[in-house]
C-alpha cells in the first residue's frame, strides 16, 4: 500500500509540480487519505492544454483513495489486489473563493469507496450533501475521463493501473438534467456554451 502511494505521489508532483499545502484526515474504519494541494499558473486545462483564458489554477488532489482497489458491492469477498484503482483531482480559479475548504468534502469522496463500497468511474456523479466550499453553488461533481492533466499510472501486475480522475462541479439544476440526459450530454452542453469549469462562482449552464 504504501509502495503505491508513493508512486502515486511522485506522478502527481511530475505533473502538477511541488504542492504547496496537504492535509491529512481519518475516517472510521478507513484508511488514512491526504489531499494536496498545487497552485498552477500555467492555466492548463484538464486536457493538459492551455486554454489562453489566463489566471492562475488552483488543484487539490486525493492521495490515499487508490491504495486499495475498488470492489464491487455485489462480490461477497473482495480480491485484494485486482480492481480499479482511482484518486480525484479538482481544479479551481484561484483567489476566486474559499475553495480550501474543499478539503474534506474531497477526503469524504476519497474514501466513499472504503465507505459505500462504490466504484467511482467517469460519468457518475459524487453527491457530498452541501456546498462544496462556503457559498460555492455546486454540491455535487460529475467525474470525468482520465489521462489528461495527470497520466494514468501503471502498476506491476497483477494491480490494475491508478487513473486520475478530474471532478466537475455541478450546480443543482445541472446535476438533475445529468440524472435525466446523462454524463456525455452534459458535458456536451458544457462546452457548447464556453462554460469555464473552473469558476467557483458560476451558475448554472443553460438548460433545455
Amino acid at each position: 500500500m504504501a509502495e503505491v502511494l508513493s508512486l502515486v505521489e511522485a506522478r502527481l508532483r511530475t505533473a502538477l509540480g511541488e504542492p504547496d499545502a496537504r492535509a491529512a484526515m481519518t475516517f472510521v474504519g478507513t484508511d488514512r487519505v491526504e489531499v494536496l494541494r498545487f497552485l498552477d499558473a500555467g492555466d492548463r486545462d484538464e486536457s493538459g492544454e492551455s486554454p489562453g483564458s489566463g489566471g492562475a489554477v488552483v488543484r487539490y488532489a486525493t492521495l490515499g483513495m487508490s491504495a486499495r482497489p475498488m470492489a464491487d458491492p455485489t462480490v461477497v469477498v473482495a480480491d485484494p489486489e485486482r480492481g480499479p484503482r482511482a484518486e480525484l483531482v479538482l481544479s479551481v480559479r484561484a483567489g476566486l473563493a474559499d475553495t480550501d475548504q474543499v478539503l474534506r468534502p474531497l477526503a469524504v469522496l476519497a474514501a466513499s469507496p472504503q465507505v459505500e463500497g462504490l466504484v467511482v468511474a467517469p460519468g457518475a456523479a459524487l453527491e457530498v450533501g452541501e456546498p462544496l466550499w462556503p457559498g460555492a453553488p455546486f454540491s455535487s461533481v460529475l467525474v470525468a475521463e482520465s489521462g489528461g492533466l495527470v497520466a494514468d499510472l501503471e502498476l506491476d501486475a497483477p494491480l490494475d493501473p491508478v487513473r486520475f480522475l478530474p471532478l466537475l462541479p455541478m450546480t443543482p439544476n445541472e446535476a438533475a438534467w445529468k440524472r435525466v440526459k446523462g454524463a456525455q450530454a452534459l458535458q456536451e452542453r458544457w462546452l457548447a456554451h464556453g462554460t469555464d469549469l473552473r469558476d467557483p462562482l458560476r451558475g448554472s449552464v443553460a438548460l433545455d
